[in-house]
């Protein structure tokens, strides 16, 4: 296939290793691991091409990734704008997965999701920090100096903490706190109201500034997955979990939401703290009703299809979700997104998309209004 071809990768966010690129019919690319650890999944790269050119992307070591059963049934995003991303013809072939694509412009730019700049960030801080119910202060600091920033509304007797990002690679947490958050602000919105009267909310919605920024799938600069770290934090290796953790336990806590993003299940699903050694009956009934209120809230959740719930008393407890509601006896859950379209309302030209994160992110406004009165 004749044609000259360039692909390049963005300074936020971006990930691709270059191996070939003289055929748009047969450009050659590898995945690189976070900087400090073996983890890898994430890419984002642009290519630059004759207007209409047909390309063929073989990203070679997909057999080596972190999750390879992700590939099966997936299909990369790509966007000539940086606002509309669609699902392009993509297949995990012989050990490497490859998408074909011919854009009707000379740039395209192409995602395992949607990605999120930090641009994009500052402007929903910025915006947010203009409404008049929010409260914007820092927590701490991540290993590269990033602000870990908390977005706090409401003057209820309760506490509750969101949390996002705490694997940079999983975007779909950034586009769900894009609808969750404004709305959470909204002085005219019902739901939103009960939730501030009943609780004073605690956001945050970038616990991996570093590694967003490197590009990484799961890890910050020191190559520490956060979500594994809960435990003993340290600020040498995770001071974004330690400066969050030590004030959750200034604020107390009653309700925890962390979210995330799942390479193989193509469905949105919660996974609880179901075998922590202070799982209760109360605990049990709380995360049932939290799920049932969002099924009742949202077209695209369901309960079907989740994680493998772990023996009574076996649970990580250096998983943010499990060690919160040890720690606090509180409804600890996290909220699973797919990479791939949901199954549940599927959307053949986007699949899972940041429209269809922000409504999910304001339908679990919803969900936490209707069980904040049964917290305690």
């Amino acid at each position: 296939m004749a044609g000259n071809v360039t692909v390049t990768v963005p300074e936020d966010g971006g990930n691709v290793e270059v191996r070939r690129a003289d055929d748009p019919g047969d450009v050659r690319l590898a995945i690189r691991p976070d900087g400090q650890a073996p983890f890898f999944q994430w890419f984002s790269f642009a290519v630059e091409a004759a207007a209409g050119q047909p390309v063929r992307l073989v990203i070679e070591n997909a057999s080596e990734s972190s999750y390879v059963p992700g590939w099966h049934g997936y299909r990369a995003v790509a966007s000539e704008d940086g606002e509309d991303w669609v699902r392009v013809d993509t297949a995990y072939e012989g050990g490497q997965l490859v998408i074909r694509h011919a854009a009707s412009g000379t740039r395209c730019r192409y995602a395992y999701f949607a990605p999120y700049e930090r641009s994009r960030y500052d402007a929903l801080l910025d915006r947010v920090r203009g409404m008049p119910l929010a409260r914007h202060d820092v927590l701490g600091r991540s290993l590269d100096g990033a602000s870990i920033d908390r977005v706090t509304a409401g003057e209820g007797p309760l506490a509750a903490w969101v949390i996002a990002r705490q694997h940079p690679g999983e975007t779909m947490g950034s586009w769900w706190i894009e609808g969750f958050l404004p709305r959470l602000l909204d002085e005219a919105d019902e739901d939103a109201r009960a939730l501030r009267d009943a609780m004073t909310v605690h956001v945050v919605p970038m616990m991996n500034p570093d590694g967003a920024r490197r590009g990484h799938l799961r890890t910050n600069a020191a190559g520490t997955d956060l979500n594994r770290a809960w435990a003993e934090p340290t600020a040498e290796a995770s001071p974004e979990v330690l400066c969050v953790r030590d004030e959750m336990k200034r604020t107390g806590l009653d309700f925890f939401l962390d979210v995330h993003g799942d390479e193989a299940i193509a469905n949105n699903f919660i996974a609880g703290a179901k075998g922590v050694p202070g799982w209760t009956d109360r605990l049990e009934g709380l995360e049932a009703a939290f799920e049932a209120a969002l099924l009742a809230a949202s077209d695209s959740f369901q309960t079907v299809e989740g994680y493998p719930v772990p023996a009574p008393g076996q649970a990580n407890l250096k998983i943010a979700t499990n060690w919160v509601c040890q720690r606090f006896d509180a409804l600890a859950m996290t909220l699973e997104m797919p990479f791939k379209d949901a199954k549940v309302a599927p959307d053949p030209r986007r699949g899972w998309s940041p429209e269809r994160c922000a409504g999910l992110g304001r339908d679990c406004l919803t969900a936490m209004a209707r069980v904040a009165g049964r917290l305690r």
